[in-house]
């Protein structure tokens, strides 16, 4: 998933802008997909949905 991408700097500031409690709560693979997926599983978004900002 990661292969050589470079994190969105903006990705990594939101990831490091979370909670401990939440970030102790994601998998390694959560990690990944919050950092550098296009599209995440609805699995992720529950779990972050009170940090969500809906448009």
């Amino acid at each position: 998933m990661n292969d050589k991408k470079k994190i969105d700097k903006e990705r990594q500031m939101s990831y490091d802008s979370l909670p401990p409690s939440i970030k102790e709560n994601l998998t390694e693979e959560e990690k990944q997909l919050f950092l550098y997926a296009e599209q995440w599983p609805d699995t992720l978004f529950e779990k972050l949905e009170e940090f969500i900002i809906k448009d």
